[in-house]
């Protein structure tokens, strides 16, 4: 039986490798697609793939109302997912979102959401399934060398900074971490900023550039050595086989998951 899919910025970077991904997998069907700007064109044709029968409307409201579909795959902007998500559960329609920028208030209220309608969601901050294993192993190393500092790199039209997984990596990390403030008790940042955000007494740096993609590593010192735990996505594509997976464990859901880490066999 194949699963009928709706993507929400399925014109953006992630969008069109989602869309690619599902028309790659024989049991997955493309539903429909959400771009404000190309409303009314062939989803096919304005990712040039050729034409899909399938055309974008203009917003995930009228997607829903629109399309019979089961699963929302959500890439878009942070000051749109929430509401998103929230349409798409009282729909009926699972969510997989891998758009990064939910507050922690943010999720609590989702989860309430969806215990409420008996509703299966799925957030990640990463769906690459090497960078899920480097957070695992952050918050296992944690517990041996609590002395630690995160530097995530992404191209520079992210718009949040530090990202998801950065914050997914230091939420695990102190779960397994006695909170303490590192570094000399005295050091003073001659510009502002030079030692990166600050959580739960360690820190988290983040950079932009263009080139970059997904990059990060997580440094761990202990009296004479050092442990680097690092995860680089080359390409979009490293992420598909997270999505898939998110995509068809959703529908087995009644609650809402936030991390890939937690429907894994870790």
């Amino acid at each position: 039986m194949s699963i009928r899919i709706i993507v929400a910025g399925a014109n953006g970077r992630m969008g069109r490798e989602v869309v690619k991904m599902i028309q790659q997998n024989d049991h997955f069907t493309l539903a429909g697609g959400v771009s404000r700007s190309q409303k009314g064109r062939d989803i096919g044709e304005v990712i040039g793939f050729g034409p899909l029968e399938v055309a974008f409307t203009g917003s995930v409201e009228e997607a829903l109302a629109k399309h019979d579909a089961e699963v929302l795959v959500d890439f878009t902007t942070p000051q749109s997912v929430k509401e998103h998500v929230e349409l798409a559960v009282q729909a009926g329609v699972r969510p997989v979102v891998g758009t990064s920028g939910l507050s922690e208030r943010d999720i609590k209220e989702l989860e309430q959401l969806c215990r409420e309608r008996g509703s299966g969601a799925i957030i990640a901050p990463n769906f690459a399934i090497g960078a899920v294993l480097m957070m695992v192993f952050a918050g296992q190393a944690a517990k041996y060398l609590p002395h630690v500092e995160i530097i995530e790199s992404h191209h520079d039209r992210k718009l949040d900074a530090p990202s998801g997984t950065a914050m997914k990596t230091a939420e695990l990390i102190a779960e397994n971490r006695h909170e303490f403030k590192q570094g000399h008790q005295g050091e003073e940042e001659v510009l502002d900023g030079a030692r990166g955000a600050y959580y739960q007494g360690f820190r988290v740096h983040s950079v932009r550039l263009p080139g970059l993609v997904a990059h990060q590593e997580v440094l761990f010192g202990g009296p004479g050595q050092l442990l680097t735990i690092r995860h680089d996505s080359l390409n979009r594509e490293s992420f598909m086989p997270g999505v898939k997976l998110a995509i068809e464990k959703v529908l087995e859901l009644d609650h809402l998951v936030y991390g890939l880490e937690n429907i894994l066999d870790l």
